[in-house]
């Protein structure tokens, strides 16, 4: 069985990228260049893709970038040292807007055009992102318009959305790829990497991951020295 697995280079697409293999699938990974400010996670997203042995790596250029209204594709400051009540207060401007509908309409035109019976995506609603496209609603929603929208779904074969990850806690997501075998050095989470790709240690994504690492009492692969 084919599917197709959405791959940004994160600690939770590359969770998603294991447990498709683990379940048996072909899983074919795409990443998407929608105009974010560096490349690190794309980089990060082929060398995950390599080390777990995807079918294939195909990236698909969508440039939100023209859009602008998120921290991460336009000029507006990253939150930084940001606690957790902080976090959770509001949908925060790390957010871009229609992101995960414009990555799975790609990923359910690719499923299609492959025959994949599954997409993986890594979307998580536990942890503090507050994003309103990681929401169980959202998923059953575009499960709906996947069925109605596609040739595969009229003809009764709809493309299963798998979310394997929302339920779980950040700390939980970690010790399913452990179990897996994931190497997290080969990932990257931050928003706001330094020059060399480096994560910054201080914005929320880099944040929730340190934490994350430390509830399981161990280091973050990427933290040196």
């Amino acid at each position: 069985m084919k599917s197709v697995v959405l791959l940004s280079g994160g600690l939770d697409s590359a969770t998603c990228l294991a447990i498709a293999k683990a379940d048996r699938t072909e899983p074919y990974a795409l990443s998407i260049l929608y105009g974010q400010r560096h490349m690190a996670e794309i980089e990060a997203s082929k060398r995950v893709a390599k080390a777990l042995g995807a079918v294939e790596h195909r990236f698909v250029k969508v440039d939100l970038n023209q859009i602008g209204g998120s921290a991460l594709t336009s000029d507006i400051e990253v939150p930084k040292d940001r606690d957790e009540s902080q976090m959770t207060e509001s949908i925060p401007v790390t957010y871009v807007p229609a992101r995960n509908t414009v990555f799975l309409s790609i990923a359910l035109g690719y499923a299609e055009v492959l025959g994949a019976e599954a997409i993986y995506a890594g979307v998580n609603a536990v942890d503090y992102s507050g994003y309103p496209d990681c929401r169980p609603e959202f998923v059953k929603a575009f499960a709906e318009l996947a069925r109605l929208a596609t040739k595969a779904g009229v003809e009764g074969r709809p493309i299963d959305i798998r979310v394997p990850l929302i339920q779980l806690t950040k700390p939980q997501i970690i010790q399913r790829g452990l179990e897996l075998g994931l190497d997290y050095g080969l990932t990257h989470s931050c928003y706001d990497p330094d020059a060399n790709g480096g994560p910054c240690h201080r914005c929320d994504s880099c944040r929730i991951r340190e934490k994350a690492f430390e509830s399981l009492g161990l280091n973050d692969p990427l933290i040196i020295g």
